[in-house]
C-alpha cells in the first residue's frame, strides 16, 4: 500500500474537479479522509481476522462498492442540501476509489479486493511501480520508509500534481455552472 500522505495526495489532486461553491476546507478535508479511511482495515489484524479474509487488509474496504457507500454517506452528512450533489458524490467515490486502485499498483501484499462484495479475488494491476509501505510508525519511519516516499513521489505525486494542474486549466476556463 502506498502511505497514507500519498493516499491523501492522490484524493486532493482530484478536488478541483468539484464546483467552487463548496467550502474548501470541508471539501479538502472529507476529499483526504476518503482517500484514507479504506485502510482503517489494518484494525483487522489486532481482532484477529486474517488478510485474505474479505473484511482482511485490502478486502472490502478498498472495494468499489465500499467507495460507492462511503461517498453517498459523507454527500448525505455533510452535503444534504448542497445542489450539487452527484458532482461532490463523483468526486469522493473517486478519492475513495483511488485508494484501491493504488495498492493495485504496488509491488506488495496479497492484492486488492476491488470488486467485493461479489468476489473476493485479489487483484493487482500488470504494471506495479509503487513500492509497498512497511505497515506501522516503526517501518515507515526509516531508510525503507524514505524509500518508498521517493518512490511515491516519482509516481504518485508528480502525477497527482498535473492531473490538479490540468483540472484548475480546465474549471479557470469553464463557466460556473456545477
Amino acid at each position: 500500500m502506498p502511505t497514507v500522505f500519498t493516499h491523501a495526495v492522490a484524493a486532493l489532486a482530484l478536488g478541483p474537479s468539484v464546483q467552487r461553491t463548496v467550502r474548501p476546507l470541508r471539501l479538502w478535508a472529507l476529499g483526504a479522509a476518503c482517500g484514507v479511511v479504506p485502510d482503517l482495515d489494518v484494525l483487522a489484524f489486532r481482532l484477529g481476522i486474517p488478510y485474505e479474509h474479505p473484511l482482511g487488509h485490502r478486502g472490502f474496504s478498498h472495494s468499489l462498492v465500499f467507495a460507492a457507500i462511503l461517498a453517498a454517506v459523507v454527500v448525505a452528512v455533510f452535503f444534504r442540501r448542497s445542489a450539487h450533489r452527484a458532482a461532490l458524490g463523483a468526486y469522493f467515490f473517486a478519492a475513495t476509489a483511488s485508494h484501491g486502485l493504488l495498492d493495485m499498483l504496488t509491488d506488495g501484499g496479497h492484492g486488492v479486493a476491488l470488486l467485493a462484495p461479489f468476489s473476493n479475488d485479489r487483484l493487482f494491476f500488470p504494471w506495479r511501480p509503487i513500492e509497498v509501505s512497511p505497515i506501522g510508525i516503526d517501518g515507515f519511519v526509516s531508510a525503507r520508509g524514505l524509500e518508498v516516499l521517493a518512490s511515491e513521489v516519482l509516481w504518485v505525486w508528480g502525477p497527482a500534481l498535473a492531473v490538479a494542474a490540468v483540472l484548475l486549466a480546465v474549471r479557470r476556463r469553464a463557466p460556473e455552472t456545477v
